[in-house]
């Protein structure tokens, strides 16, 4: 045995041989999947990005923003392309919010930080329930 980082200790080349083994694992894994993607899978893929999540992303941002401003007095607005490059995607009167779906919580592998009141909503049957940060 080897005394490994932080006095633990460890057999080394057993260490390195588990991990390489299940990485490669992994590795082949991926390879077997990649060989199970058709030009119709990623058709469909683009489309339902673009059609069903951006659009109806767009629509249901409209609809808590309009229901948002109702409720506070005030207007709303699109943020600009520089303001969404900082994770803006509208104001209320003069306060900037970022609106999400409830999914983006669980995301935490996502490096984008972003620094405004948080909207988050989750589709149901009947609607959405909107959580929206004070």
């Amino acid at each position: 045995m080897r005394i490994g980082v932080n006095g633990i200790q460890k057999d080394t080349p057993d260490a390195f041989k588990k991990a390489t083994d299940k990485i490669y694992a992994q590795v082949q894994n991926l390879r077997d999947a990649i060989s199970l993607i058709d030009r119709k899978m990623v058709e469909n893929w683009v489309e339902d990005l673009i059609v069903a999540k951006t659009f109806n992303g767009m629509y249901i941002q409209k609809a808590i923003l309009a229901s948002l401003a109702e409720r506070k007095n005030t207007t709303y607005r699109l943020a600009t392309p520089e303001e969404e490059s900082v994770g803006i995607d509208e104001y209320v009167g003069d306060i900037p919010y970022s609106v999400k779906p409830d999914t983006y919580k669980t995301m935490g592998r996502l490096s984008e930080a972003i620094d405004v009141k948080m909207i988050y909503y989750t589709k149901t049957k009947v609607g959405l329930t909107v959580e929206i940060e004070d």
